[in-house]
């Protein structure tokens, strides 16, 4: 697995998107033990803060100590930094595992493997993440340019599969239908730019070009959403789920 992330744990904290509770509101029903839950490649804990309201355990493990350390800290979330492939919890201990927009960087079967001897038997596997956001016409051209043409070649392979909203992972579980969800958002030019800024492409090329890729369009989103103004848009949700 890739770390992308560890040198911008703080912006990451502060611009990522979260997932709606209509989502939540689907998944939690389908779980039939909530003593303890399993986020894995945590990040900034948004998922694991969540469930922490549900279950009565939550372990959350990422590799970036520097993404834990600018995590939500709550008293029943247990933080570890730990492989996704490599986890160090008793067999069937789990009601159920969560992977919000990291399983593209797992190694598939040897995570899965985990997934399958840690989870009871009936246990829920959930796997989400969002695609490319979505603002108006004028905007998503310029942004659509910039992520394929201006970044396009400094994205990793993985990215593939967020680009096929993760209908082409493997996925050996059992699988449920799920519903379309958004994450819908309201932020301002200063909060877009920061969020573009999170991008591991983006961070790519800031290594390799020592400049802010996102400096080149900033201007012409300046055009259309003058500062402090909201500018409105929404993620569409990337989700499997299955049971163990």
């Amino acid at each position: 697995m890739k770390d992308n992330f560890s040198t911008q744990s703080a912006s990451y904290a502060t611009f990522r998107p979260s997932y709606p509770d209509e989502l939540y509101d689907f998944l939690l029903p389908l779980v039939a033990s909530k003593q303890n839950a399993w986020d894995c490649g945590t990040g900034n804990g948004q998922v694991a803060k969540v469930l922490s309201h549900y279950f009565t355990n939550v372990y959350a493990t990422d590799i970036s100590n520097e993404q834990i350390d600018h995590a939500v800290k709550k008293s029943n979330i247990f933080y570890s930094v730990a492989e996704a492939e490599k986890a160090k919890f008793d067999d069937a201990f789990f009601g159920m595992v969560t992977v919000a927009q990291a399983i593209h960087w797992f190694d598939f079967n040897a995570f899965y493997n985990e997934v399958k001897r840690t989870l009871k038997p009936g246990g829920l596997l959930a796997v989400m993440g969002y695609g490319l956001l979505k603002i108006n016409d004028e905007a998503d051209q310029i942004i659509n340019h910039f992520y394929t043409e201006i970044i396009g070649k400094y994205w990793d392979k993985e990215r593939k599969y967020v680009d096929e909203n993760y209908t082409t992972i493997p996925f050996p579980f059992k699988e449920i239908n799920c519903p379309a969800f958004k994450i819908i958002f309201e932020w301002t030019l200063e909060e877009l730019t920061g969020y573009l800024t999170t991008w591991s492409a983006v961070q790519h090329y800031i290594k390799a070009n020592n400049s802010n890729p996102v400096e080149i369009i900033a201007l012409q989103l300046a055009g259309l959403f003058p500062s402090k103004q909201k500018i409105k848009g929404h993620f569409p949700v990337l989700l499997r789920a299955g049971l163990r």
